[in-house]
């Protein structure tokens, strides 16, 4: 049976959408198609029984957590799902950036009020093209192939991201509302929140949850027929809004990571014994986030990432640049902090500052970094 009516919201049914476990579980290109799809069968088994639907977006405030801009995110929803309803968490360092004045509040209320008005009027019909969509699901196959690859099937993967990570750090310093992994407490990836998986990965210009298995899926289409699918991934990118949003996000991300900063973790981080397993771990990676680039670059037509948005453009590269000191600062201090666990004699901690001092210095680091990153989880 049927819900009571309101006479504000009859037979009124909200959906919660979560972006960080599906993106932790099988990467940014697979998740985001796979939401979209999602939202799509809701609105239609909305539609056969007569409910209407609000979607919830548990949107977090990093790409990887399905943040990023919010007019761009909203007009690349399918457009019935939609209808002049929309619900969005904000959190953390987004609530700051974006309601700390009230023009600024202002600005951004006005923005999303535009982007839902427009998407509910003005729909674009590209969501239901089917060849399209069965390119998609394509590329977000063979993304999700790649990516746990990486993540679930490389064997060195589990103890490179727990030895070139501050993850172990940032379980410490209990900054978030809620311990970094869930309660059975094991040390696998499948214990571990996606907030502190995110983060460990922003804190050392990895931003891997963003961007990797992006690269490999658009090489392997191209492949196919190189100069037809590029045309065609260049006419999605112009005319799609889906496409553009996931194109868009991945070139802002990929825009902060610092791969040189990155390689400093894994060779100051690592253990000399797994410094040569490790080092193959980095290449693999490193191999993809230069891939994904060109490839991101090929599809915008841009020479240098974010040539589209100079202003942003401009400002990602002030804010790497002031956050470079602060990660060898950070990689200090917790070599140090981890030399110090180890380096005990009848309880006594050899080392020139306390175990609390040390911790103190890596939160500092850590915010620091955040800040400049303007991402946490």
């Amino acid at each position: 049976p049927l819900p009571p009516s309101s006479p504000l919201t009859p037979n009124l049914q909200e959906v919660m959408l979560g972006y960080s476990d599906s993106n932790k579980d099988s990467g940014f290109l697979s998740s985001n198609w796979e939401i979209h799809k999602a939202q799509k069968l809701l609105q239609k088994i909305a539609e056969d029984y007569g409910v209407n639907v609000r979607i919830f977006h548990g949107r977090g405030g990093s790409v990887g957590r399905g943040g990023g801009p919010a007019y761009e995110a909203i007009l690349a929803q399918p457009g019935n799902s939609i209808n002049g309803r929309i619900k969005i968490t904000e959190q953390g360092e987004v609530l700051a950036s974006k309601y700390s004045l009230q023009d600024l509040a202002l600005y951004h209320m006005e923005t999303i009020t535009t982007a839902v008005i427009q998407a509910s009027l003005l729909r674009t019909g590209f969501d239901d093209i089917e060849p399209w969509n069965e390119i998609m699901e394509e590329l977000a196959a063979r993304s999700r192939t790649h990516y746990r690859s990486l993540i679930y099937e490389q064997p060195d993967f589990i103890d490179f991201f727990h030895q070139v990570t501050p993850i172990e750090e940032i379980s410490q310093l209990q900054i978030s509302s809620r311990p970094a992994r869930r309660p059975s407490g094991k040390k696998d990836l499948s214990s571990l929140r996606a907030i502190p998986w995110v983060f460990s990965w922003t804190q050392t210009r990895f931003l891997l949850p963003s961007w990797y298995g992006v690269g490999t899926a658009l090489q392997e289409f191209l492949n196919e027929e190189p100069e037809e699918h590029l045309k065609l991934l260049r006419y999605f990118y112009v005319k799609w809004p889906f496409f553009k949003m996931v194109i868009s996000k991945a070139e802002m991300t990929l825009a902060k990571v610092d791969i040189q900063m990155a390689q400093h973790y894994v060779q100051e981080l690592s253990q000399p014994e797994d410094k040569p397993r490790f080092e193959k771990v980095f290449e693999q990676i490193a191999s993809e986030f230069y891939l994904t680039r060109d490839l991101v670059l090929k599809i915008t037509d841009h020479k240098r990432l974010l040539d589209g948005d100079p202003v942003l453009q401009r400002s990602v590269q002030l804010r790497n640049g002031t956050i470079v000191p602060l990660g060898f600062i950070q990689v200090s201090i917790i070599k140090r902090l981890r030399q110090s666990m180890t380096n005990t004699t009848s309880g006594v901690i050899h080392s020139r500052y306390s175990k609390g001092e040390l911790l103190r210095g890596a939160l500092l680091t850590i915010n620091g970094i955040a800040a400049g990153m303007r991402n946490t989880g």
